[in-house]
């Protein structure tokens, strides 16, 4: 085999690396998937133990739909008659273990693995019993944090003002994913609502990511970009040239007093 053909045969060996490389760098990189990638139901989130709720009540006098309203610093009696704290910030309720509420007047109410929407028309269903029309209620879940770990520009916690947030909107928050990280492998931890944790592998090179159950993220889950083997390497190798370094400027140290003192 003449140096020509060997050299023909090594480009062709690096250009299928880089394709290789450049298809495990992209988002959607299949081709298998162009076009729609599916219709989904609409994701509606639900209500789980330890959220907290956020509950406002509203009727076309104030003064009626006043002792539903629970505010920071004001006690039960005196939300139940309307009275104290009135530039206070409203307090939120939060969903003990068994998946309950205390709500004012209507007292304990099971919310747990409805949506938002469905507690909205239970309580406003379960007030009109007390008032003379139908109120306006509105429930947000106040306390929805993800975080993002790992290969991304800005690891960190972040909370989502709404109950509906993707794999995708979650890294964009964190900076997206860095060029030295694994993106046919993201890691998603999950817990639920009876605590068991699962650990959920998503490959966002498919289109068809998208219609993963898990694609829609819930409260409190964890996403784990991992590095490629390049940047662990990397790494190691700054690492190691850290401690030569140290070690060099400590031997040069020891000899100039060794030569300071024999002087």
């Amino acid at each position: 085999m003449n140096r020509i053909n060997i050299f023909i045969l090594f480009a062709l060996a690096l250009s299928v690396v880089g394709c290789a490389s450049y298809e495990k760098s992209i988002y959607f990189s299949d081709d298998s998937q162009q076009g729609e990638t599916g219709k989904m139901d609409l994701f509606e989130y639900h209500v789980m133990p330890k959220d907290e709720l956020t509950i406002t009540v509203s009727t076309s006098d104030p003064e009626v739909s006043a002792p539903f309203y629970r505010k920071i610093g004001q006690t039960k009696s005196q939300a139940n008659i309307g009275q104290g704290m009135d530039d206070a910030k409203l307090l939120d309720y939060l969903v003990d273990n068994k998946g309950y509420i205390d709500f004012p007047v209507l007292g304990k109410i099971r919310v747990t693995g409805l949506t938002t929407r469905e507690c909205e028309a239970m309580i406003r269903d379960k007030l009109q019993a007390h008032l003379s029309e139908v109120p306006n209620v509105t429930v947000r879940v106040a306390n929805f944090k993800i975080s993002v770990l790992g290969e991304v520009n800005n690891p960190g916690t972040y909370s989502v003002e709404d109950e509906q947030i993707n794999i995708f909107q979650a890294l964009a928050l964190a900076g997206d994913m860095t060029l030295l990280s694994v993106r046919d492998d993201v890691q998603l931890l999950r817990t639920d609502a009876d605590g068991s944790k699962h650990i959920i592998h998503l490959d966002l090179t498919k289109a068809n990511v998208t219609k993963s159950p898990y694609y829609y993220l819930r409260q409190n889950d964890v996403v784990y970009v991992k590095p490629t083997k390049a940047r662990v390497k990397a790494n190691s190798m700054n690492n190691n040239t850290s401690s030569w370094i140290s070690w060099i400027s400590l031997l040069a140290t020891i000899a100039s007093l060794i030569i300071v003192s024999v002087r």
